[in-house]
């Protein structure tokens, strides 16, 4: 592994402080970029080269946690392993015995239950011993298997990947940047997780077009999706991209979803594209989105692809995946891999390379082990913690990102980039709503500058096969 360059800040720190004192902080700073702590999310450029990143794209992915993709990747924050054992082991009810983390090779998995209560069970007071407790419980109660608190998981929820199973995902993590503290940011479902994602908040309101009427919600934002509502009545990031002459857009691949709607009654899966409101498609329900007119930013997959071909990719990109590409349990390990390397690779290839950051995570632990308990910031969360990578031409080098991160952190690198810093705060943003904390301004999270150098020059792109393993019939070609 390459540690990341400091030649650029070293030199320039050299060239103006007597050589004794320069080699002091020349190895304070090579000492911070190895460990990956930078103190206040700092970064080894000027912040306001932030402005050199003109497009992001944030690639969403499903249920997986960090141990269970990375809890083996050097250096990480993983999974403690002692005399080649994993130390952890957590309690089996149907023997009383205990189940410790173990290597899994299957290409798909049951995962675990993933609901507020689930999150309570896993955490247990920060012990993170619950996994199979919770996953033995809703197993007990399971009617079928299509309930996603259902899910099949069992003791299987202790098991874990690495490069033998998705390759291309520790080769991003070695070239580029790994984050090992990225919580979701509330400790439930996806779509509180993905109203987080793009408002920094899930709530529920009264009445459309009437901020003030919602009130926060961890677990339940909706109880289902009608014709006419419900409505999501308080602000989100579009909003303020749209007041400020942002462009963006919404990506959701054509398929279908397999949460239910309310994460707890059994249901078939539920049809998914870029028109219709879902779990992982909250945009066409805000009542800023429609206002605006901004509907037709919620675009196809393809559109995405088209876009970077030929250059004209927006300022703010999310990517969704329908359910077969999506990581979410059942599906393959290979086809979500798969998909997002085909979406990685079409910006790298993209005339808007020199000038964009890639963030991938998936959106809530789907039920998997992991060994961190969450830091908390309000009632919401953290949740626990997920996967974190950055991608980017100006990103530091197999970097380790340390910094207790959520995805209030892609809200916030937005907001600094393209907002000048202006936040999600009712009391300023001309649309008050009675959230009570502004998320991008909670003084546990880091900064995601501390992933770029910007004084380096813009890296190549380093273009990897959608299929390094040879699952051909599970994965389209690369477009």
């Amino acid at each position: 592994m390459t540690d990341p360059p400091t030649n650029g800040l070293c030199s320039k720190i050299a060239h103006r402080l007597p050589w004794i004192v320069a080699a002091a902080l020349v190895a304070a700073v090579a000492a911070a970029v190895v460990t990956g702590r930078f103190v206040g999310g700092g970064s080894a450029s000027n912040p306001d080269d932030i402005h050199t990143i003109k497009h992001i794209v944030m690639i969403v992915q499903e249920n997986r946690s960090f141990d269970s993709y990375f809890g083996t990747y050097p250096g990480a924050d993983g999974i403690a392993i002692r005399d080649g054992q994993p130390i952890a082991c957590a309690p089996d009810p149907r023997d009383g015995g205990c189940r410790r983390p173990f290597h899994d090779p299957t290409d798909s998995q049951g995962g675990g239950p993933h609901s507020a209560a689930a999150a309570r069970t896993a955490i247990n007071g920060g012990r993170m011993d619950g996994f199979v407790v919770a996953s033995q419980k809703a197993r007990d109660r399971c009617a079928t298997a299509v309930d996603t608190k259902c899910a099949p998981g069992g003791a299987r929820v202790m098991g874990y990947h690495d490069a033998r199973e998705i390759p291309n995902y520790w080769k991003y993590a070695e070239n580029f940047i790994l984050q090992d503290r990225m919580f979701e940011p509330n400790a439930s479902w996806s779509l509180p997780a993905h109203l987080f994602l793009v408002s920094g908040w899930s709530a529920r309101c009264r009445r459309s077009g009437h901020p003030a009427t919602c009130e926060n919600a961890l677990e339940s934002p909706q109880h289902t999706f009608t014709p006419g509502g419900p409505h999501y009545a308080w602000t989100d990031l579009t909003y303020l991209l749209h007041k400020n002459e942002v462009s963006w857009g919404y990506y959701v691949e054509k398929g279908s979803e397999p949460d239910c709607r309310d994460d707890g009654a059994t249901c078939p899966k539920v049809p998914q594209d870029a028109a219709t409101p879902g779990v992982w498609n909250p945009l066409p329900r805000f009542d800023t989105v429609r206002d605006n007119r901004q509907l037709g930013n919620i675009q196809d997959l393809s559109s995405f692809f088209a876009a970077a071909k030929d250059g004209s990719l927006p300022a703010v990109s999310w990517v969704i995946p329908d359910d077969a590409h999506s990581e979410h349990p059942p599906a393959t390990l290979s086809a979500g891999q798969a998909q997002v390397t085909r979406e990685v690779n079409a910006v790298m290839r993209s005339p808007n390379w020199d000038s964009t950051a890639i963030f991938i995570t998936w959106d809530d632990w789907g039920g998997f082990y992991d060994h961190v308990s969450p830091p908390r910031v309000d009632g919401n969360g953290y949740g626990l913690r997920v996967p974190g990578l950055v991608i980017s031409p100006y990103a530091k080098r197999g970097f380790i990102d340390h910094q207790t991160l959520s995805f209030d952190a892609y809200l916030k690198f937005i907001e600094d980039d393209f907002l000048g810093g202006q936040r999600l705060d009712p009391a300023n943003d001309g649309r008050p709503d009675p959230r009570r904390h502004v998320r991008e301004n909670a003084r546990i999270l880091g900064d995601l500058r501390a992933s770029f150098d910007f004084s380096q020059a813009p890296r190549p792109p380093m273009i990897l096969p959608p299929d390094p393993l040879g699952h051909a019939s599970k994965s389209p070609p690369d477009p």
